[in-house]
């Protein structure tokens, strides 16, 4: 009797010992440089101590660029580290043979077909496989023979991470709901370095707009909305903050002189980190008229938010989950100029209403876009994953 009892007892040890060890993750990452959403988000995951001390991390950065100026462009040094990239995940696969695979997926493009020999590897390893979607294009692609094939693939008995659930319509061809999750984005608190601003705000009201120049991001049309407003004797400062893209600072300030504007707006170049957090805080209105086709979930939305600014954007992808229309801000249709300038205008000419719209921002970021609320839902998730599959 006494030795059934004791074995009893081990057997429950055994149990709990195995359900207490932490679970390997290999967490396939963008890591920047380049700076943009994913690799954001991916460094959080990755200096994470919510999600280290959750579970057995390894991390590997996809990105063979290790500056920003190497993105999009050929040489030796990247064809070495993408080699140095794949010898890296196939011993870790087959040493560590983790318990799921997270990955930053790529869904169309040259990054998507390096995604599917990827996951190709981990099917055939046996790895659950976890992806976490910050760009869309799917339902665009789905009619083509090839990304049809690719996409069956790469989505079979896998489950997908979305920041939004306005997102779920660009996959709903290949994923079942049951196998989706949802995970807005989060970033760290900009109002931390609001003791750093010298200066009072202006009493002209300021307009920041925060992107590279890129035309689908509404560059133009926030340029011809501020004419518009200009016309109308409205007084007001508007700044661009951002690198030169497929706009250069040439082109966009010829623009600006063609409308008059140029006592107006300003381009004052692209800031990062403290920089541009100050700039934010310095300011009253945050403009977003983006029309970009792959717009998930602007991080620079999340900013604006923390740094108390009203926001003035577009129904594309999940932003009508970030911005509560006359809340938190407006949401106006894609290039309609006019409405841009008029919600613009209402905030301008009102500034109880600026304060109130900036606080009711600020209050959603605190209670809902954190980096520490990411992470747990994240690290929740995860776990709910694995003990889905544990079963």
């Amino acid at each position: 009797m006494l030795k059934v009892v004791s074995t009893c007892k081990q057997s429950r040890n055994i149990i709990r010992n195995f359900m207490e060890e932490k679970k390997k993750i290999l967490f396939v990452l963008h890591v920047p440089p380049p700076v943009h959403g994913s690799s954001i988000v991916g460094l959080s995951i990755k200096n994470s101590e919510i999600i280290n001390s959750a579970f057995d991390c390894r991390y590997i950065n996809l990105l063979v660029s290790r500056k920003i100026g190497e993105t999009g462009k050929f040489n030796l040094f990247k064809i070495v580290r993408s080699f140095s990239v794949w010898l890296e995940l196939l011993l870790s696969i087959i040493k560590q043979h983790p318990d799921l695979c997270y990955l930053a997926l790529s869904t169309t493009g040259w990054a998507f077909y390096k995604d599917v020999l990827l996951i190709g590897l981990l099917r055939l390893f046996g790895i659950e496989r976890i992806y976490h979607l910050h760009n869309k294009g799917v339902s665009e692609k789905e009619s083509l023979f090839f990304y049809q094939l690719s996409y069956r693939f790469v989505f079979k008995n896998a489950a997908v991470i979305l920041l939004s659930n306005h997102l779920y319509k660009d996959i709903m061809k290949f994923v079942p709901m049951s196998n989706v999750y949802i995970c807005p984005n989060g970033i760290p608190d900009v109002s931390l370095f609001e003791d750093k601003i010298l200066h009072k705000k202006d009493a002209v009201p300021q307009i920041a707009f925060l992107s590279n120049l890129i035309e689908s991001k509404g560059v133009y049309d926030l340029l011809d909305a501020c004419k518009i407003m200009q016309d109308k004797g409205l007084s007001f400062k508007c700044k661009y903050i951002g690198a030169e893209s497929d706009i250069s600072a040439a082109q966009f300030n010829k623009k600006v002189i063609k409308l008059g504007l140029e006592s107006t707006v300003e381009y004052v170049g692209k800031k990062y980190g403290e920089e541009k957090n100050l700039s934010l805080l310095e300011s009253d209105i945050f403009a977003f008229p983006t029309f970009y086709h792959n717009e998930c979930f602007p991080l620079v939305i999340l900013e604006a938010m923390s740094a108390s600014l009203p926001v003035v954007s577009t129904y594309e992808g999940g932003i009508p989950d970030i911005v509560d229309k006359g809340v938190t801000g407006y949401l106006v249709a894609q290039r309609d100029v006019k409405e841009l300038a008029e919600k613009l205008g209402v905030l301008i000419v009102d500034q109880k209403l600026r304060k109130r719209m900036g606080e009711a921002a600020r209050n959603k970021f605190v209670h809902e876009f954190k980096q520490e609320m990411f992470e747990s839902r994240l690290k929740n998730i995860l776990n709910e994953f694995l003990s889905k599959k544990q079963l």
